[in-house]
């Protein structure tokens, strides 16, 4: 009764609406205004096939929908404004000069491409990246990555990917932040910087940000499978990178493929207008996924191409990517009176808009002669090294097993992923991603370990099978070639044989482990999270051994690496690390850099455990409650590495939680101080988090949620003292019940520490 009463109470007591307007949401338009002028000037100049044409994103491979004409007929007839998938310079020139010297209005081609994490310098993978807690990095690697991609002729890139994961046996998680909004938020933030800079101009890259809305809650972790999002769950967790990234400006977004409760996101009026346009005050454009325009036929809403182009245009999408459905029906649905001719106008005016601003119009071309200049230079190679190694996660190091001696004699190398130039720089590498071959010539963690060794130490390797192989059934998504049939039980006790044999001669045994590129990526969604092949095999003959054994992690997800948990003595996380990964992956296992990364994410045991998250709300029986075990019978419910875990090879102490007001009225703030201190003998980076939960009020609220976060380097003994921010920001929510969003009376516990089951605690009270 009391608890009934008090929700009831918190309820009609709710404070201080906070729905902010739209020019509070959307800080930074896009355009200036000077953009934004010449953009309709020019536009009262179109006719309709133009604008159509600027509505229409083509694919620099194939150019689906224009089989009826020669691509170059279409171009000068401006029913092309942008072009896609294509890298090659020269055809980006000669695209645009038709573009610009044929067509009627002279209008450039947008060029985009899914720079990712790097163009050919390659940076580690997202999910990396944000591993790092540190979100200057992802600034410093996408800084380069645009600078190298506009050089290139590439002015539109198709990232950040901001969607909030936290089932992790969806394959696109590696392209993401992890689980959490607000380290989302923060990351996409940092991503559109990069790209764009503090505003958009000649020398930027317009990011597209994607895949909005709740893309990544697909059931079962199943690509493209459709997401069952409550309104509350949509607005508190998944929509905040999307807003964050929109405030920071950004050129533009990309609609999803799947069904949002229901409604396919491309056609989704009240996701694409409503809540972007209305409440988010995006000024930018909507590009359509691949096809996805098209697409709405096969998902069973639009009757037909011209039903798919009406449902998504007058949704709010503005550009139709590769489907080629707005070129064959928008100019009909509007000449029949379907489709108003404004209703068509605001959505080329973003796009001319976004080409002003980048200065296509004075200088539409690539200077060819820069180009390999711009991306071979030594410089990226080393931020890439350095930003690889601040994105690993130390898992594990019992007894001081890392960092390793350099003046080891015997090593012993072993796992298919040690010397796999592929693998080591990830998926959605630019030159490598339609089989153009990559230029970048990566380090592999062999190399790095012989680099690192003296010259006269004897390293045996010993790669295995591929773990593809064990995959019967994966295709690699773009060549489309079958994978091949798992090792024959023969040929599996060779392998093992060769591993006990080199690990038993060796002082130290380095297992580079983990998935293949293409097993993290678009449509490559798994069913379990085990090491996949004889890894786990191989991995267990070396600790056989008797010998000290370290277990090197590469991979886009987290893995069931349960046993690893238990018997092997040191684990490094590296994800996909990049060009220079094999070389950083060296200096963190000899200790040339302190790992200092902490996890985006939740690890799990076990795949039955997902999806997996550790800001879920309270239950009847909590977690924390005494004499708790399980919300399973057969193994523990609680993940193996919490959300925000991370070791070092020295140690930090959290002591001295403040609160400068432990009461304070709604629209009030007050500041959280924590003091850090390096009680280890070498220095170190510790990540600093802020957590809080809300007692009571018009809803359950997640029994902790991240509000504030910093990594700050100490060196041995030394101690700072960080303050965090704790005001309307941190402390809102939308309620299910009210529908706003507002800050309640309630009760507040706080917490601060190294991650998310951090104890230190304080209180805090908000009143009306």
């Amino acid at each position: 009764m009391y608890e009934k009463k008090t929700a009831l109470s918190g309820a009609l007591m709710l404070l201080t609406l906070l729905v902010p307007s739209t020019a509070a949401l959307a800080q930074h338009s896009p355009f200036s205004s000077d953009s934004e002028q010449r953009a309709r000037a020019l536009l009262k100049q179109m006719n309709l096939d133009e604008k159509v044409g600027q509505l229409t994103e083509a694919a620099g491979i194939v150019m689906p929908g224009l089989a009826t004409e020669k691509p170059d007929n279409a171009i000068a007839q401006g029913k092309v404004g942008s072009v896609l998938w294509l890298i090659d310079v020269k055809e980006i020139n000669r695209l645009q000069h038709i573009a610009v010297e044929k067509s009627r209005l002279h209008i450039p081609i947008l060029f985009g491409f899914d720079v990712i994490h790097g163009y050919r310098t390659v940076f580690p993978v997202p999910l990396g990246m944000a591993s790092s807690w540190d979100p200057s990095v992802e600034e410093q690697a996408q800084k380069l990555a645009g600078e190298d991609a506009r050089a290139a002729g590439i002015q539109l890139t198709f990232t950040p990917m901001v969607d909030i994961a936290r089932d992790k046996r969806w394959g696109r998680i590696v392209e993401g932040a992890g689980e959490d909004p607000y380290l989302g938020a923060a990351m996409a933030r940092a991503q559109v910087r990069g790209f764009q800079g503090d505003k958009l101009g000649p020398n930027s890259v317009s990011v597209c940000v994607k895949h909005y809305g709740g893309y990544g809650a697909a059931e079962g972790g199943r690509d493209y499978d459709a997401s069952y999002i409550p309104e509350e769950l949509f607005r508190n967790v998944y929509l905040p990178p999307f807003r964050a990234a929109a405030d920071e400006g950004a050129g533009s977004f990309m609609s999803a493929y799947m069904d949002l409760n229901d409604v396919p996101a491309s056609g989704n009026h009240w996701l694409l207008t409503d809540v972007l346009r209305g409440e988010v005050g995006f000024k930018g454009f909507v590009l359509s996924d691949a096809f996805a325009v098209g697409s709405l036929v096969t998902h069973g809403y639009a009757a037909d191409p011209s039903d798919a182009a009406y449902k998504a245009i007058t949704a709010g999408l503005d550009m139709d990517m590769a489907s080629g459905t707005y070129m064959n029906n928008l100019a009909k649905l509007v000449s029949d009176g379907k489709v108003p001719m404004a209703t068509i106008d605001a959505a080329v005016l973003p796009i001319l808009a976004l080409k002003y601003q980048l200065g296509l119009f004075d200088n539409p071309y690539v200077d060819e002669s820069k180009v390999d200049q711009t991306l071979s230079r030594p410089e990226g190679l080393a931020l890439e090294r350095k930003l690889a190694a601040r994105s690993m996660v130390l898992l594990k190091n019992e007894n001081h097993t890392l960092p390793l001696a350099k003046n080891l004699k015997k090593v012993a190398v072993i796992g298919p992923l040690a010397d796999s130039v592929h693998d080591i720089e990830g998926g959605w590498t630019v030159e490598g991603l339609f089989g153009s071959g990559s230029k970048s010539h990566p380090v592999t963690v062999l190399a790095g370990i012989k680099a690192a060794l003296e010259p006269d130490a004897q390293i045996t390797t010993v790669a295995g099978p591929e773990p593809s192989k064990s995959f019967l059934g994966l295709l690699d998504q773009f060549s489309g070639k079958k994978v091949l049939p798992p090792p024959t039980p023969e040929e599996t006790a060779d392998w093992l044989k060769k591993t006990r044999e080199a690990a038993e001669a060796a002082d130290v045994v380095i297992a580079v482990m983990g998935e293949t590129s293409g097993m993290s990526s678009e449509a490559s969604s798994r069913a379990r999270l085990d090491l996949p092949g004889i890894q786990e095999q191989m991995l267990e003959t070396a600790v056989a051994s008797g010998k000290p054994v370290v277990l090197v992690l590469e991979n886009g997800r987290p893995l069931d690496i349960h046993w690893a948990a238990e018997h092997v003595p040191a684990i490094l996380e590296t994800w996909f690390p990049g060009t220079e990964g094999g070389s950083a992956t060296a200096d963190v296992l000899f200790g040339d850099i302190n790992p200092g990364g902490h996890l985006p994410v939740s690890w799990p045991r076990s795949s039955g455990q997902e999806p997996l998250y550790y800001n879920h709300n309270l239950t009847h029986e909590p977690e924390d409650r005494p004499n708790f075990t399980s919300r399973y019978w057969d193994i523990s419910s609680k993940p193996q590495y919490p959300f925000g875990y991370g070791l070092s090879y020295t140690t930090f102490k959290f002591d001295n939680l403040k609160l400068s007001k432990t009461s304070i009225k709604a629209g009030e703030a007050t500041e959280a101080t924590v003091d850090v201190t390096n009680t280890g003998s070498v220095a170190g980076d510790a990540v600093a988090q802020v957590y809080i939960h809300q007692r009571y009020g018009s809803a359950s609220r997640p029994v902790r949620q991240l509000e504030g976060f910093r990594r700050v380097a100490l060196k041995p003994g030394e101690t700072q003292t960080l303050t965090f921010p704790l005001g309307k920001n941190e402390l809102q929510f939308w309620s299910p019940q009210t529908k706003v969003w507002a800050v309640e009376p309630s009760t507040f516990d706080v917490w601060a520490g190294e991650d998310s089951t951090a104890p230190l605690h304080a209180e805090l009270t908000v009143t009306r």
